[in-house]
């Protein structure tokens, strides 16, 4: 991870959580991220489902930038169980989302 911070990861994963309450704060949080931030949660997310390994991350990242064809917001907000996904992507990375998420209480 060299542009988004795990702080910020956790604050998705806290609306996440509260979808139905936090979409369009979560969708403008997410919309006001830089591009590359945007693609790291996108790699993050699919560590922690299994999709890349934490070894495939420049992989993981070079697709999330160059393939992405719908905005992130929509993307992420479509993806089930994103907050877990993002949890186990910390996790993988050794972050402890539990610290990151605690810390935005």
């Amino acid at each position: 991870m060299e542009h988004i911070t795990a702080n910020k990861v956790a604050a998705v994963i806290v609306m996440a959580r509260e979808l139905n309450r936090a979409e369009g704060e979560m969708r403008g949080f997410i919309d006001r991220m830089t591009e590359e931030e945007q693609a790291e949660l996108v790699t993050i997310m699919w560590i922690g489902r299994g999709a890349f390994e934490v070894e495939e991350w420049d992989e993981a990242f070079e697709t999330a930038l160059n393939e992405a064809t719908t905005p992130t917001a929509d993307y992420l907000i479509g993806t089930p169980h994103l907050s877990d996904h993002l949890e186990s992507g910390l996790e993988a990375l050794g972050i402890s989302a539990v610290d990151e998420e605690n810390q935005l209480m």
